[in-house]
């Protein structure tokens, strides 16, 4: 059995795309999926299965558009994967007010991209994932998942990094 984090895009945000937790959970169980755990209403998700990556990110996305009638991005990473991003995060975690983790849904061969006016925010591109940290914090910032996604030609969903670590937490609990 496998284990994922699944990590949707734009759900529950300024009333669009509203999926509440309860009906997901209930959609992934019909789905038969195993073991599953939502954590805040803003698409995490995880849970247990023999399907590979690419199935259960299939399956997910297909069922949404089905059960609530709109198309999300999702993203789907193993427990290593978290492992592996927090480990590398290559800025300071001291404020984690201002560390964010940005998910790739597939890997860039692309390690640096023009972004006018970030100040003292910085990113690392590293695969498929790009490490921010903003001092002049997120809603500020000029690195978005619009701009990632179009200079990386990727879609992309970012998590802080308070999310990102509570997820892998309950993961491996």
């Amino acid at each position: 059995m496998n284990k994922y984090i699944i990590l949707l895009r734009g759900i529950n945000v300024s009333r669009k795309n509203k999926i509440p937790m309860a009906d997901l959970r209930d959609l992934l169980k019909n789905l038969a999926f195993q073991n599953i755990q939502t954590y805040i209403q803003s698409g995490n998700i995880i849970l247990e299965s023999e399907k590979s990556k690419s199935e259960v990110c299939k399956f997910i996305k297909d069922g949404i558009k089905t059960k609530f009638g709109f198309e999300v991005t999702v993203i789907v990473k193993t427990v290593s994967e978290f492992k592996k991003a927090i480990k590398k995060y290559p800025f300071s975690t001291d404020n984690p007010k201002i560390v964010a983790f940005v998910f790739l849904n597939k890997k860039t061969s692309k390690t640096q991209i023009e972004i006018k006016n970030i100040g003292e925010d910085k990113y690392k591109i590293d695969d498929d994932i790009v490490y921010l940290i903003c001092p002049s914090g997120f809603g500020k910032t000029k690195i978005t998942n619009n701009v990632l996604e179009k200079k990386l030609e990727v879609i992309a969903t970012t998590r802080n990094y308070k999310t990102t670590t509570k997820l892998l937490a309950l993961a491996t609990e």
